[in-house]
């Protein structure tokens, strides 16, 4: 299983509202963010961290997907919960300081966002605006669980397949992924030969298509009249909660401060040492090496707040 996590610049383009969630943030208050938020591949496959396993970060996928998983005594795994762009893994972070009792594997390789809990923790108690966005995030993803529990419960493997691939298109935005048809059975909780057997079904009626481990929805409409219920409830719920993306307006105050020719300096900064807890939201920090100019322009996003 691959632990490994490549963090630093990107060939292609990054940005933090590639990330609904942090998308849903005000533009001043993302701006606080900025210093912290680490870019970093996760390659499919990579086992997160957790517990006290080390360094704690919670993470926010902006084109990759990750699995919830929980593992049963005799070694049966079932996908609790799938978070993408939509979403955050390391919820307990801001609940207190236990463990979490699930792991969480990179389903769908791609890129992500992740701060350290401890900072996610404090910033939780100290602005409201962070801890109303993320109570609403804690309801929705409640309400995702409890749709998952009942589609596995009652639902056919038919429709259980087309509601995986239709919300793993959502978060990857590709629609070809790499899903092996192994991949499918562990998110779901059933024998290989099952999913196998419905997967030629969907590609023989042209549906999907398969091949060498990559799966790539041709009919996404008739992929979403076989799903279940199940699919359009918790993308409402989503979609109720978060912005499809974020506003052009919402966007500029960072495209002005990081213009796509510069590198990403929060690749570079990680976590500063000289902030042992996050600044007040009347008073954010301006790291030194964004510049003048730059904070010039943090401080009227915030002064226009």
């Amino acid at each position: 299983m691959n632990t490994s996590l490549a963090a630093g610049p990107r060939s292609s383009p990054v940005d933090p509202t590639d990330s609904r969630l942090l998308g849903a943030l005000p533009a001043a208050d993302l701006l606080r963010w900025l210093p912290y938020l680490e870019p970093v591949s996760l390659p499919a496959g990579t086992l997160l961290p957790r517990g006290r396993q080390g360094p704690g970060h919670v993470y926010f996928p902006t084109t990759a997907s990750i699995s919830v998983m929980h593992t049963t005594y005799e070694g049966d795994s079932l996908e609790i919960v799938a978070i993408g762009n939509e979403g955050m893994v390391g919820l307990q972070a801001i609940m207190g300081r236990g463990s979490a009792l699930d792991s969480a594997e990179v389903r769908v390789g791609g890129h992500a966002y992740r701060v350290r809990k401890d900072w996610l923790h404090s910033e939780f108690h100290h602005c409201t605006v962070v801890m109303g966005l993320l109570l609403r995030y804690t309801q929705t993803l409640m309400t995702h669980t409890a749709q998952s529990a009942v589609c596995n419960t009652h639902h056919s493997l038919e429709q259980r397949l087309c509601r995986c691939l239709l919300g793993t298109l959502d978060r990857c935005r590709d629609a070809s992924m790499a899903l092996t048809h192994e991949c499918l059975s562990t998110m779901l909780g059933v024998r290989r030969e099952g999913v196998t057997g419905v997967a030629g079904k969907l590609q023989r009626a042209g549906e999907i298509d398969y091949r060498r481990g990559r799966m790539t929805v041709v009919n996404r409409p008739a992929l979403e009249a076989r799903s279940c219920e199940c699919y359009r409830v918790v993308k409402a719920e989503y979609d109720h909660l978060l912005p499809a993306s974020a506003p052009v307006e919402h966007r500029a105050p960072w495209k002005t401060v990081l213009p796509p020719t510069t590198p990403t300096p929060w690749a570079h900064l990680a976590h500063p040492a000289h902030l042992a807890h996050p600044p007040h939201p009347a008073h954010p920090a301006h790291p030194a090496h964004l510049g003048a100019q730059h904070r010039v322009h943090a401080d009227a996003a915030v002064m226009a707040r």
